[in-house]
Order: C-alpha cells, then sequence, then structure tokens
C-alpha cells in the first residue's frame, strides 16, 4: 500500500519540520535538541521505508500497517495542519501588517480535534454498526413483489476482523437474519487480500439466511490482485475465494443473471463483474452477457421469461449487482435495463464531517441514490474496511423494500 506513493508519505512526515525548523526550531534551540525534535519524523521515515519494500499490499501482519498509519495520524498530520494554518497565518500578518500570527493558534486548536477524530474513529467508529432501512417504487416492479425486502451487504473485508472486534461482523449477520429478509445480496470485497481471510469467520457468514437465497459478485479485492505473486497464483486464489462463497451457500454471479419468481411473475437479479477503471481497479464487467436475454419488450407468454403481464408497457424488472458504481454510468445506463443498480466500493471514504464526505468533491456517485430517468442506483458505505477506521461514516447493513408505484 506505502509502495504505491512512498513519496507522499516521506513529504508529509518530512516538510512540516523542515518548516519548524527553519522558523522556529534553529533560532532556539542548539543542535541535539533540534535532532531530539526530528527524532520522531526520522524514526517514521525509517518505518516508511520498511513499508515501501513489503512484497504484498499490506503486509503479512496487517498490524504493522496498521500502526504506522495510527503514529502517522497522531504525530506527521497534526504537524502538517499546523504548518498550513501556520503560512495562512504568515500570509495574513503581511496583509494585515500585524505581528500576530493566529494561524498557529488555529493550528494548535487542530491537534486535538485530528486526535479525537483519529481515536475515535480507530477504536470506537470502525467498531459500530447501523441498519440502514430504504425504500425503492418503480412501475416496473411485478405486483406479487411489492413489499419485497432486500437486504445489502458490501464490503466486508473481514480480514479486518479479529479476536478482538469480530463481534461486529457477528451483530452484522445477526441483524440480517433479523430481517427475515426475502432476498440477501452481497455487493464484493468479502476480503482484504487473500481467502484466508475467510476462513476464521466461514460460520458466521455461512449462517446467513434468507428465502430466495443469497446473491453476491465480487469486488476488486477479491481477484488477488493485492498480493505478490504470479499471474497462476492470483488466478488460484480468486477461484478459492469464488469456491469458499459456494461452500457458503452464496450464489457467485459472473457477469450472468437469475430470476425470481413469485405468484407466477418475475423480477430478475443481474450480477455483473468488478467493473473499474481498468487501471487501479479491475474492468471486467460485460452488461450484454450479464443481461443475455433480457429483452425490454412486452413478452410473448408466461412471467417475465414469458407470458404474464403482457401489456405495451410491460418492462422486465431487474436489479444490477455491481461492485464498482463508476460503472452505472459507463456501461449499466447506456444498456437501459436495469431499473436499479446496487453498489458499494466507496466506504463513504469511512469519513464525513456532520453528513459531509470530501468525496463529494470528486463529483462522482459515492453514497446513497442517484436517479437517471427509469434508472437508480444506491451506493451502500458498506460495514467494513482495509483500513480499521470509520468517522462519520459508520459501517451499515441496508434494509431495501421495493413498492410498486
Amino acid at each position: 500500500m506505502i509502495a504505491r506513493a512512498p513519496y507522499l508519505f516521506l513529504l508529509l512526515i518530512l516538510i512540516p519540520d523542515l518548516y519548524f525548523d527553519l522558523h522556529y526550531w534553529r533560532h532556539k534551540y542548539s543542535a541535539s535538541q533540534r535532532l531530539l525534535r526530528w527524532l520522531p519524523s526520522i524514526i517514521m521515515v525509517a518505518y516508511t521505508l520498511k513499508l515501501t519494500y513489503e512484497k504484498n499490499f499490506i503486509p503479512d501482519n496487517p498490524a504493522i500497517l496498521w500502526v504506522y498509519l495510527l503514529l502517522l495520524g497522531l504525530i506527521a498530520v497534526p504537524k502538517a495542519v499546523f504548518m498550513l494554518c501556520s503560512i495562512v497565518g504568515l500570509g495574513a500578518c503581511k496583509l494585515f501588517r500585524s505581528s500576530k500570527n493566529y494561524g498557529n493558534l488555529v493550528g494548535l486548536l487542530c491537534v486535538p480535534v485530528i486526535w479525537y477524530i483519529l481515536l475515535y474513529g480507530s477504536f470506537i467508529g470502525f467498531n459500530k454498526m447501523e441498519v440502514n432501512r430504504q425504500t425503492f417504487v418503480s412501475k416496473d416492479l411485478p405486483q406479487a413483489f411489492d413489499g419485497y425486502k432486500v437486504v445489502i451487504l458490501s464490503d466486508a473485508h473481514v480480514g479486518s476482523y479479529n479476536e478482538h472486534n469480530e463481534y461486529v461482523l457477528k451483530e452484522a449477520i445477526d441483524s440480517m437474519n433479523a430481517q427475515r429478509p426475502d432476498l440477501i445480496v452481497f455487493l464484493g470485497d468479502i476480503q482484504n487480500t487473500e481467502p484466508k481471510d475467510l476462513y476464521r469467520h466461514m460460520d458466521v457468514l455461512s449462517s446467513l439466511k434468507a428465502k430466495d437465497g443469497i446473491y453476491t459478485v465480487l469486488g476488486n479485492h477479491d481477484y488477488g490482485d493485492y498480493i505478490c505473486g504470479n499471474t497462476a497464483r492470483k488466478v488460484a486464489n480468486c477461484r478459492e475465494t469464488m469456491s469458499l462463497e459456494r461452500q457458503m451457500g452464496w450464489t457467485l454471479l459472473m457477469n450472468e443473471h437469475r430470476y425470481i419468481d413469485r405468484e407466477k411473475s418475475s423480477i430478475i437479479i443481474a450480477g455483473m463483474e468488478n467493473d473499474g477503471d481498468g487501471i487501479k481497479f479491475p474492468q471486467k464487467g460485460d452488461i450484454k452477457k450479464t443481461l443475455k436475454g433480457v429483452s425490454s419488450s412486452p413478452p410473448e407468454s408466461g412471467g417475465a421469461r414469458g407470458g404474464l403481464n403482457k401489456r405495451s408497457d410491460y418492462r422486465p424488472f431487474v436489479i444490477m449487482l455491481e461492485h464498482d458504481p463508476s460503472s452505472w454510468r459507463r456501461k449499466i445506463i447506456p444498456d437501459g435495463r436495469a431499473q436499479l443498480t446496487l453498489s458499494g466500493h466507496t466506504h463513504k471514504m469511512q469519513f464525513a464531517l456532520f453528513g459531509w464526505s470530501p468525496m463529494a468533491l470528486l463529483g462522482n456517485e459515492f453514497n446513497d441514490w442517484y436517479t437517471e430517468g427509469n434508472q437508480s442506483l444506491f451506493v451502500t458505505a458498506g460495514l467494513g474496511g482495509l483500513i480499521p477506521f470509520r468517522f462519520g461514516a459508520t459501517g451499515e447493513i441496508v434494509v431495501l423494500t421495493l413498492k410498486k408505484g
């Protein structure tokens, strides 16, 4: 993980201390005293260099990475924020011809806020879970499915749950079963890097139950691309992950769809493979293959597969499962056949202040509802995360009720 952008981490660590040394320390302290003030950053640089040469995306012992990020948040980030406030304050001093740099005061006030966010998000926020209740109304929904209850789980990242916090995962599974859902869907990223993440959690994951079953798709973390190894090893890991999901009784959809029947009516559950940007995230989605044989024209005989609801305005009702929401505009909207798409992947950045997440600045679909014409997308904040931190973006399961309207 650090190896993807080591220079950014090094700059974050070194530039604030360089600023402090040039503006404050060299005028007040001896060389030995200045060295002591540089010592935390020197240790962090050494830590960064160690992680830079880790062979995998995260170390075999994830605690090494998590401790690093915790120290980074406690030491380097507050220094960087203080530096930025101080620089703005110096500019204000020159502009208003003042000798008092109030930016330093603002920077000092920011430090405990940063520490609170970091410590709360790491030790409390990540271990919380909520039930998010939503409703989706569509005129295309068959009457027999009015009130149909779909429970959504995404981005479990079960490798981040250990003996200290695995109760959160169990609580989520128990809450899902307590809803007595008609259908459960999992939207990908069940693991952090390898299928071994699932081993200790197989029993609790296998306990999921729904009337019409559990349907799932793969997320970017499920393809085995986040380990150092040849293609054969990555393919083998991906196949093992797929096999484990099937052993749990889940129906894995790989660019394919299934019909769910009620009272001679049907809806379609389609699952497209992860369809990211093709650079950082796998782009394997094939919308034509996923919805092969699904027509938007009226059926000639029998249900959604032919027969029922024969009328001029009939459209099969399609729920599309796709891990990466960026695919909605890229492939799903142009295709036009899926009234409802369910996605995860973004985690709502695992950070928000008063409901606002910095991800909103990107202008992409990252959380909650989006609608274009007759097509809608819902993006869940997911449950877990590769990095055990959540502040203002609590992990969730979603209870989605379908309504005819």
